[in-house]
């Protein structure tokens, strides 16, 4: 399981485990955040394409989808 540290998620990067339509690495863009801290709209953005969307953040902690970093 991936850490994941909510302060430092903005502009940090991501791999794709199974890459669709050859996107594979991402990077985090947009991060809102509640009055209590907690994030409630996260967007990632594809590098190849520029293409972005909404994730729950919390998906990025599965090892099995995403891999911290560009591999």
């Amino acid at each position: 399981m991936n850490s994941i540290n909510p302060k430092k998620l903005l502009n940090s990067k991501w791999t794709a485990v199974k890459p669709v339509k050859k996107e594979k690495h991402f990077l985090i863009t947009e991060i809102e955040f509640d009055e209590g801290g907690e994030i409630v709209h996260c967007l990632i953005e594809s590098v190849l394409y520029n293409c972005s969307e909404s994730i729950e953040w919390r998906a990025l902690k599965n090892n099995e989808n995403w891999i911290q970093g560009w591999k």
